[in-house]
C-alpha cells in the first residue's frame, strides 16, 4: 500500500512539473539584452514594451554612457545588441569584427537642451544662454564629455556660445546623461544640459526649457548594431527591425529624436494602421 501511495504522488508530482494547469507545457520565453545610452530610457521603454506586446520576446535593457559601454562591448560583456548615442562606437565596434555584418543602423540625431525645475526663477525661455550666467545657477550638470556623447556636446555649445570659462567652475558631471538630469530634478544642481529625449519625458516634461541650436554643437547621431557575440541574434535582429519600422520611428520622434538625413519620417500618428 505504501509504495503504491509513494508512486502516485511521484505521479502527481512530475505531471504537475511537465504539464501545467492549462494542460499545455509552457514554452520559455526568449529574452535579449540590450545596451542603451543614457538618453534612450523612456523612449526605449516605450519601443521596447510595444515590441514585447507584439512578440513576446522580453527586452532586457541596462542604460548608460555609450563610452563605458563600448569599452565592455570589447571586452565581451554579454548583449545582444548596443544602441550607441555615438555613432563612432559601433562603427568602431564593425570594423573589429565585434557586430554581425549587415546590422549597422543609424537611428536617430540627438538634440539638446538647458532645463530647468518648474519652480526656477529664472526665465530660460527668454534669456537662453544668459540663464546660466544668472547668479542663482551655482551648479549645472552635464554629462562626463570624456565618455558621454551629450556631455561633449553640451561642452562644445558652451565654447561656441562664448560662456564655457564663465560657466566652468559651476560644472558638475554626471556619469551618463540620465545622471545629469538627476542632478537637476533633485536639486543638487540648478541647471542641467540635457537630451531633449529627458527634457521632454513624463518625469520632465513640466520642467523650463530652452533647445540649443543644432549648429552649436557637432551633429549627435546615434547608431546601433547587433553584436555578433548575440546568443539571440533572430530575435536581437527582430527588435532592431521594429526600430526601423513606422512604429519605431514615430515613437522615438515622439520623445525629441530627429531622424537622419535620408530616412523617411514616420507618417502622423493618425495616418498610421491600428
Amino acid at each position: 500500500m505504501v509504495p503504491l501511495l509513494i508512486a502516485i504522488c511521484f505521479g502527481v508530482v512530475f505531471c504537475a512539473a511537465v504539464f501545467p494547469a492549462n494542460g499545455l507545457a509552457r514554452t520559455p520565453t526568449t529574452e535579449i539584452r540590450v545596451a542603451a545610452a543614457a538618453d534612450l530610457q523612456f523612449a526605449m521603454q516605450d519601443v521596447a514594451a510595444q515590441f514585447e506586446r507584439q512578440t513576446g520576446t522580453k527586452v532586457d535593457v541596462t542604460y548608460g554612457s555609450s563610452g563605458n559601454f563600448f569599452s565592455q562591448l570589447q571586452n565581451g560583456a554579454p548583449f545582444d545588441l548596443f544602441f550607441s548615442a555615438d555613432i563612432g562606437y559601433p562603427r568602431n565596434l564593425e570594423a573589429a569584427s565585434l557586430a554581425e555584418p549587415g546590422t549597422f543602423y543609424e537611428y536617430a540625431v540627438g538634440r539638446i537642451a538647458i532645463w530647468l525645475p518648474v519652480d526656477a526663477s529664472v526665465d530660460v525661455a527668454r534669456l537662453g544662454w544668459k540663464c546660466l550666467l544668472d547668479p542663482s545657477m551655482k551648479k549645472i550638470a552635464i554629462a562626463n564629455p570624456e565618455h558621454a556623447p551629450y556631455g561633449r556636446a553640451a561642452v562644445a555649445a558652451l565654447q561656441k556660445a562664448g560662456i564655457y570659462e564663465q560657466v566652468k567652475p559651476k560644472l558638475v558631471y554626471g556619469e551618463n546623461i540620465s545622471q545629469a538630469a538627476q542632478f537637476v530634478q533633485s536639486g543638487n544642481a540648478q541647471a542641467g544640459i540635457v537630451a531633449m529625449s529627458l527634457a521632454v519625458s513624463p518625469v520632465m516634461k513640466e520642467g523650463k526649457r530652452w533647445e540649443i541650436p543644432t549648429d552649436m554643437h557637432p551633429t549627435i547621431e546615434q547608431a546601433a548594431i547587433v553584436l555578433k557575440s548575440s546568443k539571440n541574434k533572430e530575435s536581437a535582429k527582430a527588435f532592431l527591425e521594429f526600430v526601423k519600422s513606422e512604429v519605431g520611428r514615430a515613437t522615438l520622434a515622439k520623445y525629441g529624436f530627429t531622424l537622419p538625413a535620408g530616412i523617411a519620417a514616420a507618417p502622423p500618428a493618425s495616418s498610421q494602421k491600428k
